[in-house]
This record gives structure tokens, sequence and C-alpha cells, in this order.
């Protein structure tokens, strides 16, 4: 969940304007028709009217006509964004329930929910249910995603490179594997798992630098029966923070930031919370559309009525937004997704009802095993029993006054039930597997003799369809996120920041990468032969997920085909041609890896196949062998070289020519020549003629 009593979001050269922020803002004098007085118009800069809704006259002048130091938001708009709130928490009234009842649920605490709490009949809670998400979230962190970007022109190769070294360690940075795994968590209990992609000016000692946190579903808000988030009018995000930490954040509001605008749904915890002393924060998000056509996303920061900070009041932001994407920080990965609702529902949804079943039945078996285990007697009115005697079993007399007899004082006989009841509840227990797709060798076991490791991964991945799929879905949500990153580098990332990044190799051995938005903002590509103005194209880039094998059976069967591989002579330089055609038509995780050493292991042959040649070329020059020249050696006037792997015996090289050439005695005229070029010094150590 974002820290909303820090400063997130705001960049330290406006955190001054908090204060003056709080003032009310100056109305225009006539407000467009349909449109309440404290509800401005999209195009006056607030949010709350339509995107199709054109500006009136009036309006549009006074957007180009407005000071720049004229504010846009003020109390009047905060009232209407708390009412705002209001009726976007009323929409979401059925989805919270549910919410806080899936939490019982998943801690085994279902009684509750139904309840049932405090009977005296037994109550187990088996873990069904509960094994089929942990399997699940196991599946997915199995798979943890690494993202790989890509370039949709040439120009762009090298920042895609580095960006796809740079992204794996941005999410390290913000602990990214947590919020993984806690946001599956969500996925899987609730049905969705929402991500925020922040900007904290605070980070890196004040430079700023990106955050990714995990946002709860209770203090998420969005319009209702949209069923993309982007396309909601207004997002609020709300959280209960202690007045004093708001007092210390805020000095020059301290006192005044008290006020709960909604009742924010909590979860049933087993520690005693307190809420009081805490007030409401919200971070208000939202969108208007520009006189030019853009469409802007802003950002606003109040507590009840006091407004903390608002971006367009904020020269730097109100004409571009606050973030430059135009799109709300959010990114929500849906499970099993519904009509009129951007959420969906998850697996305690699916599974409740076999789960309470099967703890049902459960719950009647083992009443009757207690009333059979546990003997009790019907005695007659009219035999006066000691009943203190009766019951103590350390006492050798019970005292009885009247007549004893079978008819006066009987045991009670329970009857037990039928095994018929035991297969109704595995029935039920086998449907809840079908339904979570959790079989039993998606957990482990097997049947029908399977020993052999590679067998059991093959089954594992034929029934993880399921699982699989699942993944698939927060892949596409991580690809959102990914952009978001590099949507705020593209706008924030004016310093360049050194990164550590791991080598590609697998070596273990790391390097430094320095990035900045030099190369990600618009670059200018020419002009305008009409106007003369200059084009700006702005780099795009794809992005690609893959997964970061986890699984010891995924290892040991790759391990299983690098022995195949081996065995069948892929890695043997004679047949690497062969071997190639192969690669062509198979697809495995590696294959580049592998390809490349066979390339290696090809070229390396034929250099040891040539020098061999060589050598022995020396050898029978230095034995006075004649060597014939061969057909392929290079002619006197030039030409191309012999190629890889064609050497031979008889063949001439450089080195054979030089060593034929040494070997060649020399003419009369050649040695006096030699003789007249040797320099004579003599002890004075000047050069004599």
């Amino acid at each position: 969940m974002p820290t909303f009593y820090g400063k997130r979001n705001i960049p330290p050269e406006v955190e001054q304007q908090a204060g003056e922020a709080a003032m009310p803002m100056q109305m225009p004098t006539q407000m467009p028709q349909g449109v309440p007085h404290g509800m401005p118009q999209r195009f006056s800069g607030v949010p709350g009217v339509a995107r199709s809704e054109m500006p009136d006259e009036q309006t549009a002048a006074m957007l180009l006509t407005r000071s720049a130091e004229q504010k846009m938001i003020g109390e009047e708009d905060i009232a209407y964004a708390a009412k705002t709130l209001a009726e976007y928490k009323n929409g979401k009234t059925h989805l919270e329930k549910r919410i806080v009842a899936d939490e019982l649920w998943w801690k085994l605490r279902h009684w509750e929910a139904i309840g049932k709490k405090g009977d005296d009949r037994p109550q187990p809670t088996s873990a069904w249910l509960f094994n089929a998400i942990l399997n699940k979230h196991a599946d997915a962190m199995d798979n943890y995603p690494e993202p790989v970007v890509l370039p949709r022109e040439k120009s762009d190769s090298e920042s895609a490179k580095v960006l796809s070294s740079v992204l794996p360690v941005v999410m390290e940075y913000n602990d990214f594997d947590q919020t993984y795994s806690d946001n599956w968590w969500e996925k899987l209990k609730h049905g969705t798992a929402a991500y925020g992609v922040f900007w904290n000016a605070q980070k890196e000692n004040g430079l700023g630098d990106i955050d990714i946190q995990q946002i709860d579903l209770l203090k998420l808000f969005w319009e209702p029966g949209v069923t993309d988030i982007q396309k909601s009018r207004n997002l609020f995000i709300v959280d209960l923070v202690d007045e004093q930490v708001l007092d210390e954040q805020y000095p020059q509001q301290k006192g005044k930031l008290k006020g709960n605008t909604i009742d924010v749904a909590q979860y049933l915890y087993d520690d005693n919370v307190d809420t009081s002393g805490k007030s409401v924060v919200v971070d208000w998000y939202y969108k208007r559309r520009m006189p030019d056509g853009r469409t802007v996303v802003h950002y606003a920061k109040f507590v009840g009525n006091t407004l903390l900070y608002a971006s367009e009041n904020d020269k730097k932001y109100r004409e571009r937004g606050f973030y430059d994407h135009g799109m709300y920080p959010v990114v929500l990965d849906c499970l099993f997704g519904e009509k009129g609702t951007p959420v969906g529902f998850g697996y305690v949804a699916i599974c409740k009802d076999p789960q309470i079943y099967i703890d049902k039945i459960s719950a009647n078996i083992l009443e009757n095993s207690l009333m059979a285990t546990k003997k009790r007697y019907f005695v007659s009115e009219s035999t006066n029993v000691n009943e203190q005697e009766f019951t103590d079993l350390s006492k050798p007399i019970v005292h009885v006054a009247g007549e004893l007899s079978d008819m006066r004082i009987k045991e009670i006989e329970t009857r037990p039930l039928d095994s018929i009841y035991v297969t109704v509840m595995n029935n039920k227990i086998e449907e809840m597997k079908d339904t979570a797709a959790n079989r039993d060798v998606n957990s482990g076991g097997t049947g029908g003799g399977v020993t052999a490791a590679a067998a059991i991964a093959a089954l594992q991945e034929a029934g993880n369809k399921a699982s699989r799929d699942m993944i698939a879905g927060s892949y596409r949500a991580f690809v959102n996120v990914a952009e978001l990153v590099i949507e705020l580098m593209r706008q924030f990332y004016d310093e360049a920041r050194a990164f550590r990044i791991m080598a590609p190799n697998g070596t273990g051995d790391y390097a430094f990468v320095q990035l900045d938005n030099s190369r990600l903002r618009d670059q200018p590509i020419g002009e305008d032969a009409q106007t003369g103005e200059i084009l700006y194209r702005k780099p795009v880039f794809d992005l690609k997920i893959k997964a970061q094998k986890r699984n010891p059976f995924s290892r040991m069967e790759e391990n299983e085909r690098a022995k195949e591989l081996y065995v069948m002579g892929f890695f043997n330089p004679d047949r690497a041609q062969e071997a190639q055609i192969a690669l062509d038509m198979m697809d495995f995780e590696g294959i580049e890896q592998v390809r490349e050493k066979i390339n290696q292991g090809q070229t390396l042959l034929s250099i040891a196949q040539q020098l061999k040649a060589e050598n022995d070329q020396l050898k029978a020059m230095i034995a006075g062998v004649p060597v014939a020249p061969s057909a392929s050696a290079p002619e006197a006037g030039g030409g191309s070289p012999t190629p890889e792997g064609a050497a031979t015996a008889g063949a001439q090289t450089p080195l054979t020519d030089a060593v034929m050439q040494a070997q060649t005695p020399m003419t009369g005229y050649g040695q006096r020549l030699a003789e007249r070029s040797k320099a004579d010094m003599d002890t004075t150590g000047r050069v004599q003629p």
C-alpha cells in the first residue's frame, strides 16, 4: 500500500505549496448550464463532467486568459471529490463484504463466516481449499516473470538492450519478488490483485525513483459499472493515518488534518486494531481532456476538507498532467472476470461450497463417533439412582432406591453411520480437486506406479494447464507494470543513474550500465517540408515476458534433455551441421546458448584442422621432403584464402612459403648486396661507411 502520509508523488520543488493549496480557488463567475456550482467542468481543469461535453465560449476564453498563478482546485472541489468517493464506496459494498468473508475462509475460520461459531457440535476445519490456493501460488512463483524489451526501430536497439538489463534491477530495488508473491495470494483468494506504480520523490536521498507497491482492494475505489479501470472518471486510494504523523509531515496544517471522508472497511483482525486518532488520507487521481485533444491525468491529496497538494494548482503540471503517460498508476490483475466490474472472483468463491459440505459431513461423522465412544443411559424416574455416584467411576458402589431391571435402566445404543457417508465426503473432496484443478499429481503425488522424475515432471506439466493460463494473465499485468515503469523513466530520469547488472553468460560476473531519459524522450527526425517545423518521434518498445524457472523438476527435465543431446552427438563438432538443422526444428529454454556452443565447437574444429595441416607441411619442409602445391592454394596474383577445414598436407600457406624461401640459396649478387648493407661500428660508436 502506498505511503499516503508521506510526500509520495510530490516533487521537492512543489512541497512548499501544500499550505497555499488549501486556499479556496477563484471560481468562474458563471458556470455552464447543467454543472452544479462546486463541480467544475472537465475543460476547466477539474474532473466531474463527461469527456464528450465541449466547453462553451466563456469557459474556453477563461482557459486562454487565466493567470499562471490561478488555483484551479479548492474546497468546493474537495467536497465534490468526497461526495464522489462516497458514491464509489456504495457501489462496491458487496465486493467489500465478499473480500472480508473470503479472508475468513482463507484463515480456516469459515464457521464464523457462515454464522455457526460457538456451537457445541464439532466444527472441523479441513484445509482442502487452503491447499488448492497454496499449490497455485507455488506454481506462480516457480514461473517468476522477467521482462525482455524489444525495439520497434533499429535506432532504439541499444536503448532496448539497456532497458532489458535495468528493469529487473529496478524490480529488485522495489522488492518486487515479495510484492508479486503477496499479490498472487490476493489474486487467488479474492480474484484480483492491484499494483501501484508511483514516482516517489523521497527515494534515493531526494533524487526520486520509481515505487512499485501492493494496493489493498478495500482501499481502492473506482467508478461503478466500468470494466476497465483506466476508463473510470476518478480513481481514489485511501488509507488511515495517525493524525500525529500527519502533523509532523505537514506542520503548516497542524491541527487541521482531521476527518474521515468515508468509513474504510476493515478485515476481522486477530489483533485489536485501534482506529481512533486516525484520519482518512485520500489520493485522488482523475483525467480530463485538454482543448488540444490530449487526455491528461491529475493528482490531488486531501484530508477531510483540507487540500494538501493538487497538480492543477502547480503551473509545472497544470497543462501536461502529473504523469506524462496519461494513465492511472494502478494495474489490476484479475483471475476470473465478471461483467460490469474491473475485478473478478477467486478460488474461495468457487471452492467454498464443497469445502463447507466436506466440513459439515465430517462434523456429523465426528459427532456420531463421539456418541458411540461415550456410553449413555435411559433411567426411569421411578428408579432413584444416585447420579453423582453413577457418574463417578471411582465409586465402587452406586446406591439405588427401588427395583432394578433392564426396563428401568437401559443403555442408549448408538447406531454407526453407513460407509456411504464417508464415500460422499470423499466425493466432495474429489469435486474440490477437480474444481480447483488441483489433482494429486499437481501436489507431487503420483499413481499407477509412476516413479521416474521425468515422467512425474511430464505429468505435472500436462496437469498445469489451468496454472499456465492464470500465470499468463499475470504476465499481461506485469507487462502493464513494466510499461508504466518505462514511462516514469522517460519522464523523471533526467539524471543518469548507474545500475549493476549480472552478466548474461551465467558466470556470476557483473557489469555497470548508466541510464537516463535522453534516448527515451521524443527524438527529432527532421523538418516538415511545408511548415519547417521540427518533427519528432517517440521511442516505443515492445515487452515480452520469459519465466525464471524455479521448479526443481523443470531443472531436472532440462538436465535430462542435455544428456539426450549429448548422447545423440549434438555436441560433436563433426556433426555440427546436422545439429544446427535439428535445433532449427526444436524449441526449449536456452536453445540459443546451445546453438552458440555448437557454432563455437565447429569453428574450433576448423582452426585445429588448419593448424594441423600447416604443422604437417612445416615438418615435411624441414625434413627436405618435396611438397606438391595444393590445387586450392591461392595464386601469386592474390585470391581467396583456403576455406576453413579444407587445408591438406600439400597446401601452401604463408608460413610454408617463408620456410621454402629461407632454404633457397642466394645468388652472388645478392650475397654482395647483403654484405654491403651491414653496419660496421667502430669503438667511437659512429657508423663507418
